[in-house]
């Protein structure tokens, strides 16, 4: 583990800070977003990442730097998990795109301050226990198991907020982007909004149970994987307006995820006898994402309707004399 200078930390957050508060004066008083911001957006948080990665290099050598880069790109493919729950409690709750961009800036808010208490939780655990690593890898091989068998795409609703809104007072309709709203009779009682993000922040807790483990199985180093951590999460705002609308047509990227759990898994059980480089690590992830999505894309292709098929489809069908 490497001795990490007051500076880096300082040079971290100022610049976290200051893309956050860009993002926020970009969208202020937006009532959505279209695709191509969306697009754009996700480059700039991606390439904010990735540069920073150049910071790590020129501080704390190579090996650090391909530590990063593998402990980012598992954030980055897991996190594809977080928008499928994005998804489902938006529309369960019927959140309108103008009111999901403060749900979504304040869930990730929040993911930021959980994933730094589990990640300096896990640190001084896996410090002191070596046999903690074999209980992480239980955890993420368990996980894989159950994303393979289970595709998060086809959930109806999210369990934690169907347990949230039978214990608390909501409204039935979304009241602009207020979290809270008094009643005619005086009280005061939760909105919709309230519920999203708190079924944001509950899922993101049990996520992070998944891909914080799963990072530690590349690095052990707490700077590197927060900083990792950080920029992937927070380029989820960008990554869920960009793929909400195709996450339906990626039907085989839970086995893609489940690959990279299982990856993580095997990795920290058999570290002491198998030793796989981080940027080996990084190659991996990259191909077990890469076919899942391939394969998704190839299958959409070959069910969607040719030329031929759609044009006798729009033409109506006019009945032979003998038909007639």
């Amino acid at each position: 583990m490497h001795h990490i200078p007051t500076w880096i930390w300082a040079v971290f957050w100022a610049v976290v800070l200051v893309l956050i508060v860009v993002d926020l004066i970009a969208h202020r008083g937006r009532h959505g977003e279209s695709h191509r911001a969306a697009i754009i957006w996700s480059g700039v948080w991606i390439s904010a990442g990735l540069l920073f990665n150049v910071l790590v290099w020129r501080v704390f050598g190579a090996r650090a730097a391909q530590e990063y880069l593998a402990a980012y790109f598992i954030e980055k493919s897991l996190s594809l998990d977080n928008v499928f729950v994005f998804l489902v409690i938006f529309r369960s709750l019927g959140i309108p795109p103008r009111a999901q961009h403060n749900v979504l800036f304040l869930g990730i808010f929040g993911a930021l301050v959980f994933r730094a208490l589990f990640i300096f939780l896990g640190a001084a655990a896996l410090e002191r226990w070596s046999w903690v690593a074999y209980v992480f890898g239980g955890i993420l091989l368990v996980t894989a198991w159950r994303v393979f068998r289970e595709d998060p795409a086809q959930q109806q609703e999210n369990k934690a907020v169907s347990w949230l809104a039978h214990r608390l007072p909501v409204t039935q309709e979304v009241h602009e982007k207020k979290f809270f709203v008094r009643l005619a009779d005086g009280r005061r009682v939760a909105t919709p909004l309230l519920l999203a993000l708190m079924g944001l922040e509950l899922t993101d807790i049990l996520f992070a149970v998944d891909s914080v483990p799963a990072a530690f199985a590349v690095t052990q180093d707490t700077f590197i994987l927060y900083s990792s951590n950080a920029f992937a999460i927070l380029g989820l705002r960008a990554l869920y307006l960009l793929l909400s609308g195709a996450v339906g047509q990626l039907r085989y990227l839970h086995y893609g995820l489940a690959g990279v759990l299982a990856f993580a898994g095997l990795k920290m059980v058999l570290e002491p006898w198998l030793h796989v480089s981080p940027l080996v690590s990084v190659g991996i992830i990259v191909v077990l994402i890469g076919a899942a999505v391939w394969a998704s894309l190839r299958a959409r292709r070959r069910e969607a309707p040719g030329p031929k098929q759609e044009r006798e489809h729009r033409e109506p069908r006019h009945p032979t004399e003998a038909e007639a």
